[in-house]
């Protein structure tokens, strides 16, 4: 009586979503158009979220897109990482092989970490960016296969997405520019509760405008209705309708449950607990179907036909027939590829298998381990170490369960799955005591060469602290920060009872890592310990490493002597030990250390013989290092357009092996030279890609301080202090590196003082001078001390800027003398720094700027020449005499480069000094005579004279109202047209460019113009 109903159970009448298929539709058009498009479906258990892909797929299909499916499996850490990457990727290739080949090119070891019939992933380099590289690699591959075809990328069931799939899905959400893609993820919303781990994913998305959340309501009563009527192939009874709309309140598939269980002789399935209406149908099966659904249940979210036949161990005709009568009631069904069985919905299975009882369950884990030890080829080649690792554990067998889940892991480090890696190793610390000594001992070596093998031989089998040592590298390469450093502080411990001076240097080096990583410091006394736990030791791969690393630490934080003895010390140790990476990277620091310390062309000649060996020996994530160090080295110098060209070259090479952080840091770097050179467009365009390329947050908020730079030398201050706030929110404040804290300093400072806040500029200056300016760092200290002094300068005559100021520009003084000036650039530096400190005591001359302008004549720096050169022509003019011609050719010179490069404030400050001096800037047109008055030559009625006068010595308009004997309001009305005819935004930058052109001289009869 069933029979009918239940090969109908499935409504062959598509019901409602009409408006979430018009914007999946609206999306798929969108994506064809060139925009890719990211959505994320959600949906509770049962309410059709399949059924509205499938449909979504099939009518995008016929407009000739390429549908790729994958899903997640529900066995998480005990299943295949990037799980429904691969599947849909595989889908990708057989849809279209010869455009996928081609776009995979170059790149098949890295990729077939996700498709393992690209060929052999290779043992590969495994660090820090090794799963942004291959991120990277990915999303330049969906790109390349969607810049001719639409692709729809489907990732069914993300609630149960491995780490490594949520982190993919958010790179390339957060990274896809271009391409004919849409992106669409399906979840279970009632399964998300507070912990879980995709809602930090999901938050992460939603703040991203690029990403649409589509929630799939639950049906009607009309829709109800709908449903019934094509399951029953005829109009159902409005009581009926009512009865299982009551019931299943709208969920679609509980709608398609009861109306079978609600047919004549099944009544007895319309109990109160939904679970146990989903095992009715189960329950209704001849005794081998209801045998082989449990089996099934137990096997994951696809078995295989041959692995349930090596598990059931039923003749083949039975088995065939109790499967049929599976899929005949609608519980079971084929696979797509057609090789084994799943469950039609979940929810069966998860009821199937929860009503399993606890000794069924691990004994149908061990039958499933022993069948697939037993046949290794029963399952797919790269699912077979995952599968078996997980039956084996859910057996509850620790000498069995051990060595399965540590090649496991093995398997997930190799496809830098490193948050299963570190998932499965912990499993294998926790079965580490139960497991017998026997087993213990014939163990293989699962340590990576990240590791080191610190603890003991790599040969020999391994012992609990080489695997917190591999937990550990798969924990900070994962992200998985916090754990990694629980496991380091736990091996620790150990090592307290049975000392081991190299291993717990090892774990001090990743302690350091880590804390740096985590912003909970700077690392310095974790790597002094290693250093000391090494010190007197024979030379070993640990020692030259935790050599390289302080050398490293000492470059970026203090540079000096010890720096350079640590960096000679680890190419020594390394080239004995014959360690090429460590001796290579050392080889970097040590090049980029003589050039801080003024042996240019020696360090430079090291840095590039080390970007040509890795170049030629394929270490990529060294000369990544070096195509960073190496341009800023010969910036530092001066030799930006030498270095332009570098920087391009490594950002291409950045992109073909998928370093997304390296490529972010190069292009900062490129918007700092271009920045230099004057090439201002291309300077923020660089800037916002370092902003979006970057994996970490410090080579990211490296780009918006470009930018923040930018936006200050063209007077948008609003948007200078945003990105200077972005900058200061992603460097953090825990790990102040020179390199970092220096340029922020001052470019805070100069937006402060910009602003009239003068207080808050000397702020910056004393807190960055506290600090101190360590030796090396000269080329972050000058541009500081310079925006200075030209703050103290540009409000000499400011009443607000007196106090403290001699003490100030005291200190300024001294530690200008302490700075080096190695190369012309910052040879120029100083002149200027000192020429702006003349300025700011007003006793500069035209023989104190005629030097500076000299210096920057002879550099390829062209904003800053024309910033000299109208500090020359004032003092020309002020000088009086027959210069005016001279005056006038510099400020037209200055004025052209500012317009070229849209300074504004630049533009103005030329403008107004030659409105001052009656000079028209106009090519050919002659010197006017000197105005009498340089206020009026501003544009300023009498009273606005007055007004702006009061301004300056710091008045309210209160104050002002009172003094000349008119409102407030009006007050207000000429401090307004005083702001729009000077060009400036507010009362403190009105007031500051006021005393700058010395418009109002202190008076000592007016005590607020004196400063007292």
């Amino acid at each position: 009586m069933l029979g009918p109903v239940e090969t109908r159970s499935v409504s062959p009448v598509f019901v409602g979503r009409t408006q979430e298929l018009a914007v999946l539709n609206e999306a798929l058009a969108r994506a064809a158009a060139g925009e890719p498009q990211a959505l994320l479906l959600a949906g509770e258990a049962g309410v059709g979220k399949t059924r509205l892909v499938e449909e979504f797929g099939a009518a995008a299909g016929r407009r000739g897109a390429i549908v790729a499916v994958g899903g997640c499996v529900e066995i998480g850490a005990d299943g295949f990482p990037f799980a429904p990457f691969s599947a849909a990727l595989r889908a990708l290739r057989d849809a279209r092989p010869a455009r996928f080949a081609a776009a995979a090119a170059g790149q098949e070891e890295e990729l077939a970490r996700l498709l393992p019939e690209l060929g052999d992933s290779g043992a590969g380099r495994h660090d820090e960016q090794g799963m942004a590289r291959l991120f990277e690699l990915t999303a330049r591959l969906l790109e390349r296969v969607a810049a001719t075809d639409t692709v729809a990328l489907v990732l069914e069931d993300l609630h149960w997405a491995d780490a490594s799939t949520r982190h993919l899905l958010a790179y390339l959400v957060r990274t896809l520019r271009t391409g004919r893609l849409l992106v669409l993820a399906t979840y279970r919303s009632d399964d998300i509760h507070r912990r879980h781990p995709l809602r930090p994913l999901l938050a992460e998305l939603d703040r991203l405008r690029t990403v649409r959340r589509l929630e799939l309501p639950r049906f009607t009563r009309e829709e109800a209705a709908r449903q019934l009527a094509g399951i029953l192939a005829a109009e159902p009874d409005p009581a009926q309708v009512d009865a299982v709309f009551a019931r299943s309140d709208g969920n679609a598939f509980f709608i398609e449950e009861l109306a079978v269980a609600a047919c004549e002789g099944c009544r007895t399935g319309l109990t109160d607990s939904l679970r146990d209406l989903l095992l009715v149908r189960v329950e209704a099966l001849p005794e081998p179907a209801r045998r082989i659904v449990r089996i099934v249940a137990e096997g994951g979210s696809t078995v295989e036909y041959r692995l349930i036949a090596a598990v059931a161990g039923l003749p083949e005709d039975d088995l065939i027939e109790a499967l049929r009568a599976a899929v005949g009631a609608n519980i079971l069904t084929p696979a797509p590829d057609g090789d084994g069985y799943r469950f039609r919905h979940s929810l069966v299975r998860e009821a199937v298998a929860d009503d399993l009882l606890p000794g069924e369950r691990s004994r149908l884990n061990r039958r499933y381990a022993e069948a697939l030890e037993a046949d290794p080829a029963l399952v797919p080649a790269d699912a077979r170490v995952p599968r078996l690792a997980g039956y084996w554990y859910h057996a509850h067998d620790p000498a069995k369960a051990l060595p399965a889940v540590l090649d496991a892991s093995v398997v997930a480090r190799h496809r830098h799955a490193y948050t299963e890696q570190l998932r499965l190793l912990e499993r294998a610390m926790e079965l580490w005591d139960s497991a017998p000594e026997e087993v213990r001992a014939g163990l293989r070596p699962v340590t990576g060469a990240e590791a080191c093998a610190p603890c003991g031989d790599t040969g020999a089998p391994p012992r609990l602290l080489d695997l917190m040592a591999e937990a550990a590298v798969a924990g900070r390469f994962g992200g998985e920060r916090e754990r990694a450093l629980a496991i380091t502080k736990r091996a620790l411990r150990l090592l307290e009872d049975e000392p081991d001076p190299l291993c717990a240097a090892w774990f001090w080096m990743q302690r350091s890592r880590l804390v740096q990583a985590l912003a909970r410091g700077d690392g310095r006394r974790e790597l002094a310990t290693a250093q000391d736990l090494v010190r007197g030791l024979p030379p070993s791969e640990v020692h030259a490493e935790v050599l390289a690393l302080a050398a490293n630490w000492s470059m970026l934080h203090r540079p000096g002597p010890e720096a350079f003895a640590a960096a000679e010390q680890a190419v020594q140790y390394a080239r004995m030990v014959g360690a090429r990476d460590i001796e290579l990277h050392a080889r970097l620091t040590l090049g980029g250390l003589l050039v801080d310390a003024g042996e240019h062309e020696a360090g430079l000649t090291q840095m590039r013989q080390v970007l040509t060996d890795t170049l030629a020996e394929g270490v990529p994530h060294v000369a990544d290092r070096a195509y960073v160090n190496l341009p800023s080295e010969l910036m530092s110098v001066g030799r930006d357009r030498e270095a332009v060209p570098l920087l391009r070259e490594g950002i291409a090479f950045a992109r073909r092996h998928g370093l997304p952080d390296s490529e972010a840091w190069m292009w900062g770097n490129l918007s700092d030279a271009l920045y230099s050179l004057g090439q201002w467009p291309a300077a923020a365009e660089a800037a916002a890609q370092a902003t979006r390329a970057g994996h970490g947050a410090k080579p990211r908020g490296a780009g918006a301080l470009k930018l923040a730079q930018l936006a200050l030398a063209r007077g948008d201050l609003t948007e200078a202090a945003r990105q200077l706030s972005a900058a200061r929110a992603r460097y953090g404040a825990d790990d102040p590196m020179p390199q970092q804290s220096l340029p922020l300093a001052r470019v805070a400072l100069a937006t402060a003082a910009a602003q009239g806040r003068v207080a808050d500029a000397r702020a910056e200056l004393l807190r960055a001078l506290d600090a101190g300016l360590p030796p090396g760092t000269h080329r972050y200290g000058w541009p500081l001390l310079l925006a200075a002094a030209t703050a103290e300068a540009d409000t000499r005559a400011l009443p607000a800027a007196q106090q403290g100021r001699a003490e100030l520009l005291g200190r300024l003084t001294a530690t200008v003398r302490t700075l080096t000036t190695g190369a012309p650039v910052w040879a120029a530096y100083e002149h200027w720094t000192r020429a702006e400190l003349c300025r700011a005591e007003g006793r500069d001359t035209v023989e104190t700027w005629a030097p500076v302008v000299a210096a920057f004549e002879c550099l390829d720096r062209p904003y800053d020449l024309a910033r000299v050169r109208l500090r020359l022509a004032g003092a020309l003019l002020g000088e009086g005499g027959d210069e005016r011609d001279r005056a006038l050719e510099l400020l037209r010179l200055a004025s052209a480069v500012a317009d070229h490069l849209g300074a504004r404030p630049l533009a103005a400050a030329v403008a107004r000094l030659a409105r001052r001096a009656r000079l028209d800037l106009a090519p050919g047109a002659a010197p006017e005579p000197v105005p009498a008055d340089p206020v009026a030559a501003l544009g300023l009625t009498t009273r606005e004279r007055e007004v702006l006068r009061l301004v300056a010595a710091g008045r309210t308009n209160r104050q002002i109202a009172e003094e000349l004997f008119i409102s407030p309001k009006t007050v207000s009305v000429h401090v307004s047209n005083i702001l729009a005819k000077l060009g400036v935004s507010s009362r403190g930058e009105a007031a500051a460019l006021a005393h700058r052109l010395g418009l109002f001289p202190a008076r000592a009869q007016d005590p607020v113009a004196a400063g007292q």
